[in-house]
């Protein structure tokens, strides 16, 4: 059963087939005024006059053609077995052809073959063979303006005969289809006494086509550019069908176009017609050349760097220029704009401690999209250091018993102590280089002995003797504050006993053993500050210092041995 239904599918399908192969055609009755025109169908030529067409069923493009009138196209629908009626009227249109003329005439061959100058579409259609062969009882002239032209002689889509014939004025080219084309050319003097015709003139027996010669020009302007400029194409054509520029294609017949090419181009113009055809030419440069410049200014810059602070950092401004450029990169800045300037910092890769000697090198890269380029450096030198944050050597300093007194203001601060206040204050001055807002606070105090009142005054004595030398070494006097707290902020006798375990100042023996001596020693002594970092002075009594013994000792010593330890 399966089998069975297959070959009843396939003989079904069989009989659908033949039946739409034998589907019937249909008919076109045109009927053309004038009535020589020329009917195509679908782009082939069929006959002139109005006439009944078999033609498949289903839509087609029928064009009517007489050359001197307006082209009639239109699509069809045609049915199976019948028969469809088309009227088509065409309008004249173009005004006469001057003078001079040649002639073209056509014999043995099918009369109503379409003739074709200078292309293959209906729209280079001029009139049929019939048109232009007799010129003896009756005229059927086809009048060409002198020139060469490529003939197409055409019937129902197949070419009867093609070649090319030259044609001078006042002569007349007879081509013998019948003999594959032969051409005779003889003179015509009755051309030479005509001056205007119609494009068209038709009669019983008589027809007349003059065709229009085609005029035109192209320019460009302008005819040099930069890369990525344009230059526009102009052109005007008569009388023309088709019209082509080299590397752009199929263009209007008249028009204008803007072009950018990235090199130089020749633009050639073609454009033809039943008539001729006009040719144009023409060249833009395109420069491709890009010109680049690029220089910093102050080429040598200073660095300095101190601990996490940069004291010194000098800058250089880049500046630039490009012309014919539509991309320009600034190496290591980016893409930047065609010209301009911008300011760099000296920025060592360096970042350890040391001296700073390198050099920073900038490539401006400029190019455009018709490959031209251009490449300029230029490069900074960087000089200078890194250094270490300057060490500020803390350390209080201690002053003889009831040292200043109001007689001595003076006197009290000994060597010892003055070398450690130089060295302070050394090292205070390049650390200002660090930290520019940094102060001193210089605290002093007094042992427990003697009355409030005394040890304040005496404490305000020996902050304004360290002030004053601090100064004396260069330490501007806004960079200290002072405070004298008198014995109201002693150090107590274990914490002394743990500074001195510390201290890396061994004390002799018969000090350690004189524990009430050595806590007055210490408390007679000024406190240094570091601000804003809080770092204080260290609190070591410099036992091994030659004149240590004069400021430890308990009771007050002479005038004579404190000016001489001074």
């Amino acid at each position: 059963m399966r089998r069975l239904g297959y070959l009843l599918t396939l003989v079904v399908a069989m009989m659908f087939c033949a039946t739409a192969g034998f589907a019937q055609d249909g008919k076109l009755k045109i009927k053309v005024i004038p009535k020589h025109a020329y009917v195509f169908v679908d782009g082939k030529a069929i006959r002139d006059g109005s006439e009944t067409i078999s033609l498949t069923p289903g839509k087609h493009a029928v064009a009517v053609m007489n050359y001197g009138y307006k082209t009639s196209t239109q699509d069809v629908n045609i049915d199976s077995g019948k028969t469809s009626d088309l009227k088509v009227t065409l309008d004249a249109t173009g005004g006469p052809v001057n003078a001079p003329y040649g002639q073209i005439e056509f014999k043995g061959s099918d009369s109503h073959a379409a003739v074709l100058l200078n292309g293959k579409t209906p729209s280079y259609f001029v009139g049929h063979v019939g048109a232009t062969n007799h010129d003896w009882w009756w005229h059927r002239n086809l009048l060409v303006p002198p020139g060469t032209y490529h003939v197409e002689v055409t019937k129902n889509g197949s070419d009867v005969w093609a070649g090319d014939v030259t044609v001078a004025a006042n002569k007349k080219v007879s081509i013998d289809l019948s003999k594959s084309g032969a051409q005779t050319a003889k003179d015509k003097q009755n051309l030479a006494k005509l001056t205007s015709e119609p494009r068209y003139k038709g009669g019983w027996i008589s027809d007349l086509i003059a065709v229009a010669g085609v005029t035109g020009n192209f320019s460009l302007a302008p005819t040099s550019i930069n890369c990525s400029q344009s230059s526009t194409l102009t052109w005007q054509t008569t009388e023309t069908v088709d019209a082509t520029i080299s590397g752009i294609g199929a263009v209007p017949t008249s028009g204008s176009q803007s072009v950018t090419p990235h090199a130089t181009t020749t633009y050639d113009f073609d454009a033809s017609g039943p008539g001729g055809t006009v040719k144009g030419s023409g060249t833009v440069d395109v420069n491709t050349k890009v010109d680049a410049t690029l220089s910093t200014n102050p080429a040598e810059l200073h660095y300095r760097k101190i601990g996490d602070r940069v004291i010194t950092q000098e800058s250089s401004t880049l500046t630039w220029s490009t012309s014919n450029a539509d991309s320009i990169n600034l190496d290591p800045v980016g893409k930047v704009d065609p010209s301009g300037s911008q300011t760099v910092k000296g920025e060592p890769k360096k970042t350890d401690i040391g001296p700073v000697d390198e050099s920073t090198t900038y490539t401006l890269n400029a190019t455009n999209v018709c490959g031209g380029s251009a490449t300029q450096t230029a490069a900074i030198h960087i000089t200078g250091s890194i250094e270490a944050i300057p060490e500020v050597v803390l350390q209080s300093v201690f002053y003889p018993t009831d040292y200043p007194d109001e007689k001595h203001p003076q006197l009290g601060l000994v060597k010892s102590q003055q070398m450690e206040l130089a060295t302070l204050a050394a090292g205070f001055k390049k650390y200002l280089e660090y930290d520019p807002d940094a102060k001193l606070s210089v605290e002093a105090h007094a042992d427990a002995r003697g009355s409030v009142p005394f040890n304040q005054e005496l404490s305000e004595r020996r902050v304004e003797r360290v002030k004053e030398y601090l100064v004396e070494q260069g330490i501007a006097a806004g960079k200290i504050q002072t405070a004298a707290y008198g014995k109201e902020r002693p150090i107590d006798k274990t914490a002394v006993k743990e500074l001195e375990a510390a201290n890396p100042n061994q004390p002799p023996k018969a000090r350690l053993k004189n524990v009430e001596g050595d806590w007055l020693a210490y408390n007679r002594r000024v406190d240094i500050v570091l601000l804003p970092s809080g770092k204080k002075s260290t609190e070591s009594y410099p036992h091994s210092a030659a004149d240590s013994q004069i400021i430890w000792q308990v009771p007050k010593p002479a005038v004579k041995k404190v000016e001489a330890a001074q």
